[in-house]
């Protein structure tokens, strides 16, 4: 997939909104703010591929939250498809937190 630069700066904003919609059942804070969120490429036929990780290979929502996201960004007005792509490096760890999870989560 071949980054659109316009299509990214229209669509990206409404699809992390989306994203922040779709939370992990464990953990009460947005899978974005959770750092969950690798990648977001929007090619000019405005096909969406998101990379992602879990907080563990082992995660109880591994079946669950990649199509959620899926179904989420496919949701947002003006994007044609979207597919996520789960990964493993780099591994998630809490640095990628946004401030606002860690003062969620009192992990300051």
């Amino acid at each position: 997939m071949i980054k659109d630069s316009d299509r990214s700066a229209a669509l990206t904003p409404e699809i992390v909104k989306a994203l922040s919609t779709v939370y992990d059942p464990e953990i009460p804070v947005n899978i974005y703010d959770l750092g969950l969120i690798y990648d977001i490429v929007i090619d000019a036929s405005s096909a969406v591929g998101i990379r992602m990780t879990l907080t563990a290979p082992a995660c109880p929502a591994a079946q669950v939250l990649p199509e959620q996201v899926r179904a989420a960004a496919a949701a947002v007005p003006g994007v044609a498809s979207a597919v996520v792509d789960v990964v493993w490096d780099p591994p998630w760890d809490r640095d990628r937190m946004s401030e606002a999870a860690r003062l969620q989560l009192g992990m300051f």
